[in-house]
């Protein structure tokens, strides 16, 4: 299953990627997440959530790339995702204008349809863009 979304900014490129070296920035992109590892271009955030009546936990790594992207990893050890990950692309789009594009790529476990995980997924992922344009529009 891939996903994408994207929107433009009126902030230029170096600008929109510095968002990515604050802390803040991970804990607004999904409710209830914090940063638990932080280095080096490299963030790990824990996001609570119950399903089921059980309290459970996401993990996603977020690596920052030397042009200034970011890539993102779901540890997937949970009866869902086999694999998911992600990027952040920023492209010069005009004079002081960057457009943002975010994709998502995943394959679900055997027994898990896609079909059943594409609409919360396509809201998880309208959630991510509209806080990151949010943090965007701040800094």
């Amino acid at each position: 299953m891939k996903l994408e979304k994207e929107f433009v900014v009126a902030r230029p490129r170096e600008r929109v990627a510095s968002v990515f070296d604050d802390d803040a920035t991970y804990r607004a992109l999904f409710p209830d997440t914090r940063v638990v590892a932080s280095r080096a271009g490299v963030r790990e955030t824990v996001t609570e959530y119950s399903a089921l009546g059980a309290r459970r936990d996401i993990r996603f790594v977020f690596r920052t790339q030397p042009d200034g992207n970011l890539r993102f990893e779901k540890v997937c050890d949970g009866n869902v995702w086999r694999s998911l990950e992600g990027e952040v692309l920023l492209q010069p789009s005009g004079a002081d204008r960057t457009r943002v594009v975010l994709r998502m790529e995943g394959r679900t476990r055997t027994f898990v349809p896609e079909l059943a995980i594409r609409g919360p997924m396509k809201d998880q992922l309208e959630q991510m863009a509209s806080a990151l344009r949010e943090r965007i529009e701040e800094a």
